[in-house]
């Protein structure tokens, strides 16, 4: 043995962190012992708790385990980790268990964690186990997701202090099979586990404050090393990737990239935008902006649109105003030619603007192919108008110069065509005006340096004067006719654009998959509008849009207009309707669609308000569906134990048999038994009128849930005592109507009852979440076919064998009628290892709880080698 000597050191602190009992952290701790041990390290099981598992005393064989202290408390004696014993070994390394665990009464400390401070400042490492519920942060967020308060908690401060910190990590589904198992708790506590404490939602929530909480520690690590080592650069430790989208063919492309390249860093964000201008419709595909933004949430990402007439500008300032770390562009699609008439494209623009912002290019199969964007105003943008006058002001005097070397080899009539060929490719680059202006240039070259007599104005022949004029009658006509085509054909496009989004949102709108709130999204992204709002006369209002009583019926972006005088634009539809945009006037060309726009909004919202009409007769309907099947079931279901007693009692009356005592006793259980059938069956019929029709009386009061349980059981006879029952002492009292509940916990149990196999009684448990209780009946039997599940609650349908009162599914149906008449929820659950599960929220009465002392709430010790 070792003797304590002054540490040189403090101990490092190693925690194996659990989202919750059961994952594996005493295995892993076992494991990582085993492995410092055969490195040659000088290792001892300070404290570790088996708690009778094979495996996870099998684990410990192999290591010194450390005797414990035992003390007496209340006449009991109890075992804790002996710290003297462990101080005086002084090992390497010493293996602690459940660091959250309170000591009894009577240790020199009182929580296992100052122990482990102990050991710690005598230089001992130290590797231990935690849940995250342990931390005395979380311990009302804890309490909030499973309704289980925490009385055992360590400090933040002691976890985020560990030299390492490693979760040891498991999906709930994997988790709850290992329950199912049999691997974490004995059989007969496997049932209440799964249906309390383990829950799936529970595990879930549970699983996630781990990852979060250790995500924050290991931020904590990483600005520790920053500082240490003097680093003031930034660190994009969180990758923001920001796809721009155009509506083109390539957007899915550029989506699936974006996200591998969020992907590859732990929560990165994707981002996907889309940059209309504002001067109106752009040539994008609405259907496919629609698609691509599905893809884009698929993925885990967000879709955003913004309104900027320099794209390059407005992708750069969301990015920034989003911290976006990488931006993700398509190649361009535009050819050469354009760009070397244009200037340079949206990509080239944002890498040379985006700083420190890294962009991706990204090639698809489009690139190169060239895109058209519709304007408003014009044949041709203003660069080529631009290049156009440029090559006027130059295109003469070039083709002079070259043509006068050339004067012994060509004539006048030559020059002429050159100087056409001239001025037709200047009206294709810069419209009417500059061709006109390159005509007019090359006539008077032509007159000057090509005409005799030379370098005069003069012209000698009257066939020479023709010519020129005929040059300049040809050159502008062409040009004309040059940039009428450039003009129609923006025109065109633009047209195209129009019927493509008029048609996708009027098909939506028919299909019913675009509401009214859709509709005027649409408008105020169209049309690069602050804020759209459809407004609607207010009942009794005089007509005109003069009036002041106005109801806004839907509105998109900030802010909303009350009246159609507070836009910039109002577009009536009706004499009661009026699309109102605030933002920019827009042009007659724009109004002409706005007002297409108009008129889908009206329709959507009739179709709005019919749907609503329609889902308000459906009640009417559902009635007339159950009449008809309750005529159609009653025939059969009635009949059998009219049948019945009408028999028994028939042959009780008849003088032509001398019935025996004992025949005459079962005749008449046979009849007393049939009308309690019929008499059960015209309850149920009578109290699932009275539900549907809203009549139901009701009378919720503060009640004691184990009392109703009592009564309940009582009400099913002999079969109610072998009913397992687990309730613990501490639940709150329930709101409910104290008759209601009872009769359906004895439907319920009935039911289980009539399925449950020979050996293997239902089980009946209640635990209180929040401000509900819940109550879980659960059986071992054939459970519900999954086919047939959506129909469980379904009055007077036949589902085989699941209802326990009638043929005609009245049982569970009428359980959950009543259920939802005191505020209540009866939901069927998955039960592992097959069955039924049915689960029973009710209301709790705040303030009513009690716990008793010394009362375990959580699971504890749930530690075990993974199955």
């Amino acid at each position: 043995m070792k003797g304590a000597a002054t540490p040189a050191r403090r101990g490092q602190l190693r925690i194996y962190l659990g989202a919750a009992a059961g994952v594996g952290k005493t295995f892993a701790m076992l494991g990582e012992g085993h492995r410092r041990r055969s490195r040659g390290a000088d290792v001892v099981v300070a404290f570790v708790e088996t708690h009778g598992r094979r495996r996870t005393a099998e684990q410990m064989l192999g290591l010194e385990v450390m005797p414990r202290a035992r003390i007496s408390y209340r006449d009991t004696f109890f075992e804790e980790m002996d710290l003297d014993a462990v101080l005086a070994r002084h090992p390497h390394i010493a293996l602690v268990d459940e660091l959250a665990h309170t000591n009894v009464p009577g240790s020199r400390n009182t929580k296992r964690w100052q122990d482990v401070e102990e050991l710690l400042s005598a230089g001992i490492d130290v590797i231990t186990t935690v849940n995250i519920q342990h931390l005395e942060s979380l311990n009302d967020v804890v309490m909030k997701i499973t309704g289980v308060p925490q009385r055992e908690t360590v400090p933040d401060s002691v976890v985020r202090a560990a030299d390492q910190v490693e979760l040891v990590d498991m999906t709930p589904e994997a988790l709850r099979r290992r329950m199912a198992h049999g691997n974490i708790y004995p059989a007969e506590k496997v049932d209440a586990a799964l249906n309390h404490y383990f829950r799936t939602g529970n595990l879930a929530a549970l699983r996630e404050l781990a990852l979060l909480w250790l995500a924050d520690k290991v931020d904590e690590g990483l600005q520790r090393y920053r500082e240490a080592h003097n680093i003031h650069d930034t660190w994009e430790a969180r990758e923001r990737v920001v796809v721009a989208l155009t509506g083109g063919p390539e957007g899915e492309t550029l989506i699936r990239r974006a996200a591998r390249v969020a992907a590859r860093s732990a929560g990165g964000d994707l981002l996907a935008v889309y940059v209309t201008r504002s001067d109106g419709l752009t040539g994008a595909d609405p259907a496919a902006l629609a698609t691509q933004r599905r893809l884009a949430e698929s993925l885990g990402g967000s879709y955003h649109q913004v309104v900027g007439d320099n794209v390059s500008e407005a992708l750069l300032a969301f990015a920034r105003a989003e911290n976006a770390t990488q931006l993700v562009l398509g190649a361009s699609r535009r050819r050469w030619l354009s760009t070397l008439l244009t200037g340079p494209g949206v990509s080239l623009r944002t890498i040379r603007e985006s700083g420190d912002i890294d962009v991706h290019i990204v090639t698809h199969a489009r690139m190169g192919r060239g895109r058209g964007l519709p304007s408003q105003h014009g044949g041709l943008s203003l660069p080529r108008k631009v290049a156009g006058y440029a090559m006027a002001l130059l295109l003469a005097p070039l083709l002079a110069l070259a043509l006068a070397n050339l004067r012994e080899h060509l004539n006048l009539t030559s020059d002429m065509l050159v100087f056409l060929i001239g001025v037709i490719a200047v009206a294709l680059v810069g419209g009417l005006v500059p061709a006109v202006i390159a005509a007019v240039a090359g006539s008077l070259f032509l007159n000057y340096y090509f005409t005799p007599p030379f370098y005069t104005f003069n012209i000698s022949e009257a066939n020479n004067a023709l010519a020129l004029v005929v040059f300049v009658i040809v050159a502008a006509v062409v040009s004309t006719i040059v940039d009428d085509a450039a003009r129609r054909s923006k025109q065109a496009a633009r047209a195209g654009a129009e019927s493509d989004l008029l048609v996708t949102t009027a098909g939506s709108i028919l299909r019913g998959e675009q509401p009214l709130q859709a509709v005027v999204d649409r408008v105020r992204e169209a049309f690069g509008m602050q804020t759209v709002t459809l407004l609607e006369r207010a009942s009794g209002a005089d007509s005109g849009l003069s009036a002041v009583a106005w109801d806004a019926v839907a509105t998109s972006g900030s802010g909303q207009l009350s009246r159609p005088e507070d836009g910039d634009v109002s577009m009536p539809v009706n004499d009661d309707l009026c699309l109102a945009a605030r933002g920019r006037t827009l042009p007659a060309a724009d109004r002409r669609v706005l007002g297409a726009f108009a008129a889908y909004a009206a329709a959507a919202l009739e179709q709005q308000r019919l749907m609503a009409e329609a889902e308000a007769a459906r009640p009417i309907a559902e009635a007339d569906r159950m009449r008809a099947a309750l005529l159609a079931a009653v025939s059969h279901d009635l009949r059998t134990p009219l049948a019945s007693a009408k028999a028994a009692v028939t042959s009780l009356r008849s003088d032509d048999v001398q019935w025996s005592a004992e025949d005459r006793d079962e005749l008449l259980a046979t009849a007393d038994e049939s009308l309690d059938k019929l008499t059960r069956l015209v309850e149920n019929l009578l109290d699932m009128s009275r539900l549907q029709a809203g009549a139901m009386a009701v009378f919720p009061r503060p009640a004691d849930l184990g009392e109703i349980v009592a009564r309940s059981l009582d009400d099913l006879g002999p079969g109610g005592k072998i009913v397992l029952v687990e309730m613990p002492a501490d639940l709150p009292e329930v709101l409910v109507d104290p008759g209601i509940l009872e009769r359906v916990i004895s439907n319920l149990m009935a039911n289980a009852l009539r399925y449950s196999p020979p050996g293997s009684p239902p089980l009946l448990t209640a635990s209180s979440l929040g401000d509900r209780v819940e109550l879980r009946v659960i059986d071992r039997g054939p459970g519900i076919p999954e086919e047939q599940a959506s129909r469980m609650f379904v009055p007077f349908q036949r589902l085989g064998d699941t209802d326990n009162t009638t043929g005609i599914g009245l049982g569970l149906a009428l359980s959950r009628g009543l259920t939802e008449a005191m505020e209540g929820t009866l939901e069927p659950e998955e039960t592992p290892g097959g069955g039924l599960t049915m689960a029973l929220s009710l209301p709790a009465v705040p303030g009513t709880a009690h716990t008793l002392p010394g009362e375990h709430t959580e699971p504890q010790g749930a530690d075990q080698v993974p199955s």
